[in-house]
Parts: structure tokens; C-alpha cells; sequence
């Protein structure tokens, strides 16, 4: 990753923006998190998921999820516990509304379904922090807030939501922090930014944003150390004591963060072996004589117990020690539990904030404006790409191969046509190759992140797709730019402007239709090493298949120079420099420039025909991409 410096002017027009209302946010972002607006009160009731297995020829079926009861009420934190494929992280999935297939039982929030209006008031934070790294904290939550908070604020209302969760996270040492050197950005796996918590707090203030009644973190403590996963989880609680739900996996607390909670699940295997206060977890346990025999933390003596470790250290088996802490649950809890249920239901039906559903009519399915979704996205894009689109290695590999072709065609002679079109197809193949694998990780790489924003109702794929592609445009147009400029007068090609103008036209429309082919095969594959096997192999073959290294193609293989780039942008190319009436000087005199073998195989006729299919495949590829994208459920 290149590194340099930016000054101060880079971020003028962002820090103007916040600092107008830095004063008044100081007093006011308390209150914005003061209260739940819509206190929501979660209940689930016997939740049951099953997947098909892989490797069955039976059709057999896995349980993941069996009979898993709870109810978790505004103000209260509740921790599901468990190891690892206990279920927990899929019950957190469920119970947020992102879970489709086999699944059954009732999950309501305010006692009725999952509702558009729901959605736009709870937050999901994911375990990983999926972050754009070259941006600061204030212009990641501010771009959230701009696309995420409605229509009925302002610019200047979104931006002191920001500033209230940045305050209410204890974010203001970082949140204007720049790039590089002794200033930081949100960072990455490959670039240095803020702490691992730090980065963690900015993943949860973006689904504070919303000011959510109903929250949802999975593992938000993961590979943070105890005092930082303190700070978590005491931010935590000061939101779920302004009258909010919460709901979060963990995997190993400490024991001062295990009495934070207010309720905990104990899975193993998608089993429940108890729900109920984190109070009364190790007095239950006790009664049916599950006893530590040493002084412990009780979250691991509770992970042993889900992993079927008896406390005496016994060899009794695991299977059976699970079974009877499941089967001494439903005896000693399960019937209480599914009371309570019954009573909160009765409780909340003529109260609930969502019984008529006329709030969710009020809800539209989108907090903006495609346009300004558009608009907030490709500021967000080119502020992020800017450092990958114009790095010094890439720059470098340009001018590089841009100096090393000059060179090898130093002021090649008019006559040596030989040479020439050899540069023209060089041209081509290299303007085939380079945008088509830049362009091939675009989504492959995106995906988490697109998944992550999509399914909170962000923005729509429309207006993803289209900023992401006009995002991409400086540096798919500025590079081969930039190479053609230092290529084409030491070459000497024809020294005129409309020839060189009518050269780059086709160099950038070329470029454009091998950027849309990567995009599309990055979409059908989603895979990265995959997609880049499957473009070698396509782009080899249009290479072959380009009219210059092989002339007497087979009949029943030469349809390959139809969908072949390089064939259409070879011929353009040849149209660009050469027309039928030029000659040269051959061994028999003059010699017309059509005749000569590359060239004739090829044509130089034709060529509105190589456009029009040129522009066909610019925009096939991206309605494939984008279909594509659709087809995976983004």
C-alpha cells in the first residue's frame, strides 16, 4: 500500500460541514440517546432451523436450532452463550429478521412480525468490522447518516446524529483523524487506522445511527482484550438502560462482563440448557447438582457444561451429560418460560407500538432518494478508491510499460507495417488484460460489505451499482490516457491530432467494454481466484482469436473472434492509423496498406460495425454483471 501525504485541504469541506454544529451537538447529542423512541420487547418461542446436509444422499436434515424459547424486554441486555456450531449466531440471525429456509416457531417484535418499520428500527452489527479503510471515523458515520437517516432531516440534523454517536461512543480523540504518518483512518487488514476497539465502536455507532430500539451484535468482543471488551460492553449497557433491547453473542466473557448482562442463553448443539437472569444461572445449575468444584469464572463453567464436561471431571460421556442439562431445562424452566410468553402477549395486545401496522405504512422502503443515494455513494466511492486508482504502483506499471513500448517502436518507419500493427495489437491486448483483471475483484471484494448495507435497507443495488461504475471512471479513463500520451509520439504513429484522438477514443472504449467484462465475471463467480483462472483463460482466448497470431482459423472455432475484445479493438485500431487508399513502400514498389497479410485478414473495412458491437458488449456485460449481483440475493 503507497503511502503519503495529504494536507489538511483534503478534509476543508467535511470539517466546515461538522464544525457549524460541533457547539450545538455538545448539548444536545446526550439527549438524542437518552430514550429508546419505540421500545421494542422480543419474544421467540420454540424457533426451529434445520439445513439439508451436503453429503446426504438420503435427504437427510441437520437441526440447528431446536425448540429454543425467550423473551427479552426494553432495557435488558440478553447474552447468548454457547461454543462453537451451538446455534447462537444463528439465533441472533433469526431473531433479526435475516434468516430465511427451514425456519419455524414464532418470533415477534411488540407482538407482531417482522415489519418493514422494524427493520428501519433495529440495528445489526456484524462480527467482523467490514469498514472502508482509507476513510476517517466522522466521514464513515457521516456518509451512514446520510444514507441511512430519512429524508425528514437535514444535511445538518444527519450530521449531528453523527457527532451524538461519536460523542456517545467516546470517539472525538479519532473522529477527524487523517491518513498516513502520525494520523489515522479507520485502517484495515493492510492499512494502520484506529485501535481494534475503536474500530469495533465505529462498527456500532453506524447502527446507532438510526437510534435503534432493537439491537443486535454478534460477538462484539472477539479479539479485543478484557479492558477494551469492558468498554464495549459498559457502552452497551448505558444504551440498553435508556430503555433499548439488546441481544449479542459472546463467546468467552470475563466474569465482570458476565454480570453486566441481564439474561443469558446456554445452546449446545441447538439445544437450550437455560434461559432465564444472569442471577439465578448458577443457583439453577446448583439445584440440579451441576456444581464447580473451584472457584471459577461462571462463563466457563458454563461453556464446559455446553461442551458436556461434567464438574467432578468424570469420564461420564458428553452426549449424555448434554442431554440431561436439556431435558432438566425443559422440566424446570421451559413451562414457566412459555407462561410468561403467554402473559406478555395478553399484556401487550392492546398496547403493542406497532397494532395496527399504520406505522409501518408510514415507513417507505427506502430512507432517500435513489439520487441521493447515488450522490452520497459516489462521493463515498471516489473518496475511498482515489488511493487504489491513482497508488504510485500503478502508476508506475503504466508509465513503465508506456516508456518500455516507446522504446522497443522507437519512430518506427511508415513502411515497417509489420512492426506497427504489432504495437496496435499490443494495444489492444494490453488494454484487454489490465482493466478487465483490476475489475474482476470488484465485487468478489465488496461483497460483505454490500451484504452488510444492503440487508439494513441502505441504499438500493441500482444506485450501488451505477456509482461504483461511475466511480471507476478516472482511473479507467485517466491511465490509458496517460499511456497513449507517452506511447503514441515515441512510437511515432501519425503525428496528427484527429489520428490520435481517433486512436485514444478507441483505446478508452476498448478499455470500458474489458472493465464491464471483469465486473461481470466477478459477479457470476464471487470468487477471486476462481474469477481470475476464468479471465485468463477468456482473455487468452481472444488474444488467439484476434486476427494477428493465427490468420486460417478453423470454421468450427472461428466464432470465438465475434465475442472477442481484442479482435474488435485490434480492427479499431487499424481503422484509427491506416484507411483503404494508403500505400507503402514494398519489395514490388508501392503496395496498398489493405493488402498487407495482418491487416487483410482483419479489414479495414467495418468499422461502425466493430463500434456498435464494441458499445453492445459495454453494456451487456454490466446488465450481467448487475443481474448477476440480483441473482445472489444483494
Amino acid at each position: 500500500m503507497e503511502r503519503g501525504k495529504e494536507g489538511p485541504q483534503h478534509h476543508a469541506s467535511m470539517e466546515k460541514e461538522m464544525l457549524d454544529i460541533e457547539i450545538q451537538t455538545a448539548t444536545e447529542a446526550p439527549a438524542i440517546f437518552k430514550e429508546a423512541i419505540r421500545p421494542v420487547t422480543l419474544k421467540f418461542e420454540d424457533v426451529v432451523y434445520k439445513i439439508k446436509q451436503n453429503n446426504s444422499t438420503k435427504n437427510e436434515e441437520k437441526v440447528i436450532l431446536n425448540g429454543v424459547s425467550g423473551l427479552v424486554q426494553p432495557g435488558e441486555i440478553l447474552a447468548m452463550l454457547g461454543p462453537s456450531e451451538s446455534g447462537k449466531t444463528t439465533l441472533l440471525i433469526a431473531l433479526a429478521g435475516r434468516l430465511g429456509g427451514r425456519l419455524s416457531g414464532t418470533i415477534t417484535y411488540n407482538n407482531k412480525p417482522f415489519s418493514n418499520a422494524m427493520k428501519r428500527n433495529a440495528g445489526f452489527v456484524t462480527q467482523d468490522d467490514f469498514l472502508y479503510p482509507h476513510l476517517t471515523v466522522i466521514e464513515t458515520l457521516f456518509y451512514t447518516a446520510l444514507l441511512r437517516l430519512p429524508n425528514t432531516l437535514s444535511k445538518a440534523k444527519k450530521a449531528m446524529q453523527a457527532e451524538a454517536v461519536i460523542m456517545q461512543l467516546e470517539l472525538s480523540k479519532c473522529k477527524n483523524s487523517v491518513v498516513y504518518q502520525n494520523q489515522h483512518v479507520v485502517g484495515g487488514e493492510f492499512l494502520r487506522g484506529v485501535s481494534g476497539g475503536e474500530r469495533r465502536r465505529v462498527s456500532i455507532g453506524q447502527e446507532l445511527l438510526v437510534n435503534p430500539s432493537l439491537l443486535f451484535l454478534d460477538e462484539p468482543t472477539s479479539g479485543l482484550d478484557s479492558t477494551t471488551a469492558q468498554q464495549i460492553v459498559s457502552a452497551l449497557w448505558d444504551l440498553a438502560s435508556g430503555g433499548r433491547t439488546i441481544v449479542m453473542t459472546i463467546h468467552q466473557p470475563s466474569s465482570r462482563i458476565f454480570y453486566m448482562f441481564h439474561k443469558m442463553v446456554l445452546l449446545s448443539e441447538g439445544n437450550c440448557l437455560y434461559f432465564g437472569k444472569v442471577s439465578e444461572v448458577m443457583d439453577y445449575f446448583s439445584g440440579i447438582g451441576y456444581v464447580p468444584l473451584v472457584a471459577m469464572n461462571p462463563a466457563d463453567f458454563l461453556l464446559d457444561l455446553a461442551n458436556g464436561l461434567a464438574p467432578d471431571g468424570s469420564h461420564e460421556n458428553k452426549s449424555k451429560v448434554k442431554q440431561s442439562l436439556a431435558l432438566a431445562y425443559k422440566h424446570n424452566r421451559l413451562y414457566n418460560l412459555k407462561a410468561q410468553l403467554q402473559r406478555e402477549q395478553l399484556q401487550e395486545t392492546n398496547s403493542s407500538h406497532f397494532q395496527d401496522g399504520s406505522e409501518d405504512k408510514n415507513f417507505a422502503k427506502w430512507p432517500t432518494t435513489w439520487w441521493q443515494q447515488f450522490s452520497v455513494l459516489l462521493r463515498r466511492g471516489l473518496k475511498e478508491r482515489r488511493h487504489e486508482s491513482f497508488s504510485g504502483s500503478q502508476i508506475n506499471q503504466v508509465v513503465a510499460v508506456a516508456l518500455l513500448a516507446g522504446l522497443l517502436w522507437w519512430q518506427s518507419n511508415i513502411s515497417h507495417l509489420q512492426d506497427r500493427t504489432g504495437l496496435l495489437f499490443f494495444m489492444s491486448e494490453f488494454w484487454g488484460f489490465f482493466p478487465l483483471l483490476q475489475a474482476i475483484f470488484t465485487f468478489p471484494q465488496e461483497r460483505k460489505m454490500l451484504e452488510k448495507e444492503r440487508s439494513s435497507g441502505t441504499y438500493m443495488l441500482s444506485s450501488y451499482f451505477i456509482s461504483r461504475i461511475v466511480a471507476d471512471l478516472p482511473m479507467e479513463l485517466a491511465l490509458p490516457t496517460l499511456f497513449l500520451t507517452i506511447m503514441y509520439w515515441m512510437a511515432g504513429l501519425k503525428p496528427t491530432a484527429g489520428h490520435f484522438f481517433h486512436t485514444l477514443l478507441v483505446l478508452l472504449l476498448s478499455v470500458l467494454v474489458a472493465q464491464g467484462m471483469g465486473l461481470a465475471l466477478g459477479a457470476l463467480v464471487m470468487d477471486q481466484k476462481k474469477a481470475a483462472v476464468l479471465a485468463s483463460v477468456l482473455m487468452v482466448s481472444f488474444q488467439l482469436a484476434g486476427g494477428f497470431f493465427v490468420q486460417h482459423v478453423p470454421a468450427f472455432i472461428a466464432w470465438i473472434k465475434y465475442i472477442s475484445i481484442i479482435n474488435y479493438s485490434y480492427k479499431l485500431l487499424l481503422g484509427s492509423q491506416y484507411n483503404e487508399n494508403d500505400t507503402y513502400l514494398c519489395d514490388s514498389g508501392v503496395c496498398l496498406v489493405r493488402d498487407f497479410p495482418s491487416i487483410k485478414h482483419v479489414g479495414l473495412s467495418g468499422q461502425i460495425g466493430a463500434a456498435v458491437a464494441l458499445a453492445i458488449m459495454l453494456v451487456g456485460c454490466r446488465l450481467i454483471a448487475y443481474l448477476a449481483l440480483m441473482r445472489t440475493g444483494l
